[in-house]
């Protein structure tokens, strides 16, 4: 799958097509998540993060493996490591390697190493050793370069006034050293994208909707040449979304809404079968009407 993953992502970058990765917070999600996108018929990837394990209930990449090897149709979705950071969101030091290691081992299709809050030099050099690893099992690997606000424990300051300061924003002849000098294939780019919020009750408040820099994506695509990718792609407004699919953006993250919707019902009826359904539910608006990509498979395919 690790080559198909790979060319899909190509084609999706050349043709202006969306590929949706919907983070998998509890292991019950990852059937709505294999069974919608194969329902619709659209190609997207199942996806869980660090902190789906450290801040949620995903357990393990062990667990959510075994999940989508019981409930996916390798046809219609694929199994991403998202957001291994080296530095975490509360600072603290992540044995990396370790996690990285594991979903190689364990065959997932792609994996992401987040040096984002290193030095440029040091974002370089782990990005690099993780690509020589990767790619020799011809597994891809997103990496990510500038600050994806909102995981912090900290308060941010206000929204608007966090994008008109351009805080954090990837700046891309950064971009362009980073691709150019670790080969890697995949790169999370900050462009007014913000995370939602994944400590106290905060993590349960409905997400800011954010908007995004056109003209500076588009400069980012421009000096790197390889497929974009957004986190913190729930309550991004439409307008930009598709602007910015046609200047490079090729990958978007899907946490917050679906993850709130899942806990929500478990929260209001105890039954994790209606939480399910109200994954499925949440997917089915943004891939049919928000990002109108269904049946997007066909196109990828050739």
């Amino acid at each position: 799958m690790s080559e198909k993953i790979t060319s899909y992502m190509i084609r999706a970058y050349q043709k202006g097509i969306l590929i949706p990765a919907f983070n998998a917070a509890y292991p019950e999600m990852v059937k709505p998540i294999c069974d919608t996108l194969k329902r619709l018929e659209t190609f997207g990837l199942c996806e869980v993060a660090r902190p789906d394990i450290e801040k949620f209930g995903a357990i393990g990449f062990d667990v959510i493996f075994d999940e989508y090897k019981r409930h996916a149709d390798p046809e219609y979705v694929s199994l991403h490591q998202d957001h291994v950071p080296v530095i975490d969101e509360d600072g603290l030091e992540v044995d990396y390697m370790k996690l990285l290691k594991q979903a190689i081992d364990l065959e997932y299709d792609s994996i992401m190493v987040d040096g984002s809050r290193l030095p440029l030099e040091e974002n370089i050099r782990i990005t690099r050793e993780i690509v020589e690893i990767a790619h020799a099992k011809k597994i891809p690997v997103e990496a990510e370069l500038g600050a994806v606000l909102g995981h912090e424990s900290g308060p941010l300051p206000p929204y608007e006034e966090l994008f008109e300061s351009g805080a954090g924003f990837t700046r891309p002849e950064d971009a362009k050293r980073l691709v150019k000098e670790t080969g890697v294939d995949w790169l999370s780019v900050s462009v007014g994208n913000i995370h939602g919020r994944i400590t106290g009750a905060a993590k349960d408040k409905k997400k800011v909707e954010a908007r995004l820099s056109i003209p500076h994506l588009k400069k980012i695509k421009d000096a790197t040449g390889i497929p974009l990718v957004l986190h913190g792609g729930s309550g991004i407004k439409r307008e930009y979304l598709l602007q910015a699919i046609e200047n490079g953006l090729t990958k978007i993250n899907i946490g917050t809404d679906i993850r709130q919707a899942y806990e929500r019902t478990v929260r209001e009826t105890g039954n994790k079968v209606k939480a399910q359904e109200e994954v499925s539910k949440h997917m089915e608006y943004l891939i049919v009407d928000y990002y109108n990509i269904k049946g997007s498979l066909e196109s990828l395919k050739g």
